[in-house]
């Protein structure tokens, strides 16, 4: 499994509007792709900001090539997303993930 990393910064109530971006358009439309495992929002307090960190898990690398383009490292972050994001990063990161558990 290999887990993609990307992150955003916010600040108020634009906190919880990516958030609403993500749970409503993005993970639902992550969950009917091929390959697609799961993701985790992960969100803290940076200063006056909050870091947003998006963590996807994918079956394989050619599974993020299907949804991310050729070229893995570049982010994907959608217009709805930019507008309530103070900054993101323009990359992704990609991991293999070499433990994972998950309680019953």
């Amino acid at each position: 499994m290999i887990a993609r990393i990307w992150r955003g910064w916010a600040t108020g109530g634009n906190v919880a509007a990516y958030r609403r971006h993500f749970e409503e358009i993005v993970q639902p439309h992550l969950a009917e792709l091929p390959g697609f495992c799961g993701c985790l929002l992960l969100e803290g307090v940076a200063g006056a900001e909050t870091e947003i960190t998006a963590i996807t898990l994918w079956r394989s690398l050619d599974d993020i090539r299907a949804f991310a383009g050729t070229d893995i490292a570049v982010a994907r972050v959608e217009p709805a997303a930019r507008a309530v994001l103070d900054r993101f990063s323009e990359t992704a990161e990609h991991r293999e993930v070499s433990t994972a558990v998950w309680p019953r």
